[in-house]
C-alpha cells in the first residue's frame, strides 16, 4: 500500500491527504524531516552523508543529507527522529537534536514536482564511520566528509574533494558539486556553514 501524506497550501493550512505518487506528480506541499549528522575526531569536524540508492524515486545515486524522510499522514515532526535509526542505525531522542528551523524545498525533475516543508535538525555523533549500520535497501553507502573540504567545494574554491566511504567499494571516493542534489538556495552549503558555527559554540542557528 502506498504511503499517504498530509498536504498543505502555501500558508501551511492542511488541505487533505494524498498518496505519495500523486503528491509528487501534482507538486503538493508536504512535510519532511531532515537531519544532518556531524561529529569531531582527531582530524577535525566532519559531516555524514548518504549516497541514495538507484531504486529511489527521487534523485537516485545522488549524495544527500545524513538522514531524511517524509512525514506520513498523521505524523508529527517528532516522529521524524525514527529516520536516524531506520537509515543510519542511530538511536536518538528528539530532545537531543538541535533544530535549525524550517526550509522550503522546491525542485522538479525525474518526473516529479517536489514541494517540501523541511524541518531541519543537527545531531552530534562522533562515532567512526565503520560503526554505522545503514539501510542497504535504500542507501548505496555512507560518506564522511570533512567540513573544511565540503565548504571549499561548495564555495567553488576547488572542483573536487575526497571523502571517506562505507559500502561504496572503496575506502575513499572523490566528490564534485555535481554529485549532490541541486537546490536553488545552496542548501548543502548553508547546512555546512551552520555545522561550522555549531562547532564554534553557537547554538542559535537557523537555516
Amino acid at each position: 500500500m502506498s504511503e499517504r501524506f498530509d498536504i498543505y497550501d502555501e500558508a501551511l493550512k492542511h488541505i487533505g491527504i494524498k498518496a505519495r505518487a500523486a503528491v509528487h506528480r501534482d507538486g503538493d506541499w508536504h512535510q519532511v524531516f531532515h537531519c544532518w549528522v556531524v561529529g569531531r575526531d582527531a582530524e577535525g569536524e566532519f559531516v555524514i552523508l548518504q549516497k541514495r540508492g538507484p531504486a529511489q524515486d527521487a534523485y537516485p545515486g545522488k549524495v544527500d543529507i545524513s538522514a531524511a524522510g517524509h512525514l506520513v499522514a498523521g505524523e508529527t515532526v517528532e516522529d521524524g527522529v525514527r529516520e536516524l535509526h531506520e537509515e543510519l542505525g542511530l538511536r536518538a531522542n528528539f530532545s537531543e537534536l538541535l533544530s535549525l528551523g524550517r526550509r522550503v524545498g522546491i525542485a522538479r525533475g525525474d518526473g516529479i514536482i517536489d514541494r517540501q516543508i523541511c524541518h531541519v535538525f543537527l545531531h552530534r555523533c562522533d562515532q567512526p564511520l565503520a560503526a554505522y549500520q545503514y539501510a542497504e535497501a535504500e542507501i548505496d553507502g555512507l560518506l564522511k566528509l570533512r567540513l573544511a573540504d565540503g565548504l571549499r567545494l561548495m564555495a567553488g574554491e576547488v572542483d573536487c574533494v575526497t571523502a571517506a566511504a562505507l559500502g561504496l567499494g572503496a575506502d575513499k571516493i572523490t566528490l564534485t558539486r555535481a554529485d549532490f542534489i541541486k537546490s536553488i538556495d545552496n542548501y548543502v552549503f548553508k547546512a555546512l556553514l551552520l555545522a561550522k558555527r555549531y562547532f564554534h559554540g553557537e547554538t542559535l542557528l537557523h537555516i
